[in-house]
């Protein structure tokens, strides 16, 4: 907790170590629970896919899955660095002032987190893109029948599964986002002060 007692802090400095403390917090919380759920739905995804010899995978969900497993592992990254906001605000709050970040480290630490989460928000679009466009040709493959679905081929079926995949992609980019704002709004508090 915030060292109340502590006077001898000056008030910027205790306000600022306050934003870090929630900001970190908030981000790193919204960003675990996003991504955890993002992780079940992408690995019971890659799990329940057809591997059989006679069926037919198309290229773009394959590749589309890749990178938004890759926007999961940036986004470990973005937990781990909202994670190290919270220590950022203990050390602040220090009675040593030889334990305090310097303001250019710190500001750094942002920067990491804004490419980060930057990096990983263009992965997840990426990937998002390519299943996207992969389930959208699969509907336009599909038979048009004013008698009903007469289907030819049960790979172009859109399947749930295909849906909650793009959910995952959408979970994934809110907690970037979560991550920059984050972020975005530490940099600001330091600036202003």
């Amino acid at each position: 907790m915030v060292n109340k007692s502590d006077s001898s802090l000056p008030s910027g400095l205790q306000r600022i170590a306050i934003a870090f403390r929630i900001a970190g917090w908030l981000s790193f919380w919204t960003q675990l629970v996003l991504a955890v759920v993002s992780a079940v739905i992408l690995l019971s995804a890659s799990l329940s896919r057809d591997t059989g010899p006679n069926v037919q995978q198309s290229p773009g969900t394959g590749f589309g899955i890749v990178l938004a497993v890759s926007g999961l592992v940036t986004l470990g990254l973005g937990i781990y660095i909202a994670f190290r906001y919270t220590r950022i605000s203990n050390r602040l709050l220090s009675a040593n002032t030889t334990n305090r970040p310097r303001k250019a480290d710190t500001i750094q630490i942002l920067r990491l987190g804004l490419i980060v989460n930057l990096v990983g928000m263009l992965l997840t679009i990426l990937g998002a893109q390519a299943i996207a466009g992969t389930l959208l040709l699969r509907s336009f493959a599909l038979p048009q029948t004013g008698l009903g679905a007469a289907i030819y081929n049960p790979q172009q079926l859109i399947r749930p599964l295909d849906i909650l995949v793009v959910q995952a992609n959408t979970n994934t980019v809110a907690a970037h986002f979560a991550g920059l704002v984050a972020s975005l709004f530490l940099l600001a508090r330091i600036n202003k002060n």
